[in-house]
């Protein structure tokens, strides 16, 4: 066989695998698939009708790259003791997946996010904007991106929200030296424990999408509060990009708190200092309710 029709068949060999892998769908359980990339689960019933219902309706997770179910769930579990009447979808980020697909195909997979989130028949003037997004690394920020860009394809708005988390992003997007030293590490490392897995250049590109969806009015509502949770000892995502991007949204007339953590690398905030992440988050939402009256 010569040299070249080895290499189409490897092509080829690969092309197929990947196509497999991408196709199945993670053992996630408690969830139900909405497609192989989206997942959700209801909230725990309400027993009082009568009683006030502290917290989102909805949760949406957008994970970070190459995320698996067994990771995940710590964070789905900590949403479910805080809110545990907020139905919760879960959107994992297969890393070649970003690789290969462009702004329209990945809007259109976002699609079942936006349906569910906002089924017919919804309360627009009581519950619509009683959403919260949890947005982990600049992977999970290309998925948040392209739903708030689904949203506005569907219904011609930005999308209502209270509250979107940004736990270890967004990070710079400018191609330096030390960027492409840090995507390089990641790259090595692959998905081992906790580590998200950025993608190189192709994220840079991502990542600009992301950061300009962020900061146009018609895609992301200044009617929602930012929490931004990062650390100085990220290897991935400086803390000084982090910053710049809040000096500058808050500039644009958004609301954007900040807890900056000590000692804990990307995206692992949580773990190591479980108390103060989930009172942020909670204190966050509930100065939700103070942004909505002075809006109105």
């Amino acid at each position: 066989m010569m040299q070249g029709e080895l290499y189409a068949l490897h092509r080829e060999l690969y092309a197929m695998a990947l196509a497999e892998k991408e196709n199945k769908k993670p053992y996630f359980p408690g969830f139900t698939a909405l497609s192989d990339q989206i997942y959700v689960r209801p909230g725990e019933e309400i027993v009082d009708k009568d009683a006030p219902v502290h917290g989102p309706r909805v949760v949406i997770l957008f994970g970070w790259g190459d995320c698996i179910p067994k990771h995940v769930a710590k964070y789905t579990d900590g949403f479910r003791e805080l809110f545990p009447h907020a139905k919760q979808i879960v959107v994992f980020a297969p890393i070649m997946r970003a690789m290969r697909l462009d702004v329209e195909q990945r809007t259109k997979n976002m699609i079942p996010v936006v349906k569910e989130a906002f089924p017919e028949g919804i309360d627009a003037e009581v519950d619509e904007d009683q959403v919260l997004f949890h947005v982990m690394s600049n992977t999970g920020g290309i998925n948040y991106s392209a739903t708030l860009n689904a949203y506005k394809q569907i219904h011609g708005r930005a999308l209502p929200h209270r509250l979107a988390v940004y736990d270890s992003t967004p990070g710079s997007v400018i191609f330096t030296w030390e960027n492409l030293k840090r995507w390089s590490y990641a790259m090595a490392i692959g998905t081992a424990g906790w580590f998200p897995w950025p993608f190189g250049l192709t994220q840079g590109i991502w990542g600009a999408f992301l950061l300009r969806i962020l900061a146009e009015e018609e895609f992301k509502t200044k009617a929602a509060r930012s929490l931004y949770l990062y650390s100085k000892e990220d290897d991935l995502i400086l803390w000084e990009d982090i910053e710049g991007h809040i000096a500058n949204y808050r500039e644009a007339g958004y609301h954007g708190d900040a807890v900056m953590f000590e000692g804990s690398g990307h995206v692992g905030h949580m773990r190591q200092h479980p108390e103060l992440y989930w009172k942020s988050i909670r204190e966050a939402w509930a100065n939700t309710a103070v942004t909505a009256e002075v809006a109105a």
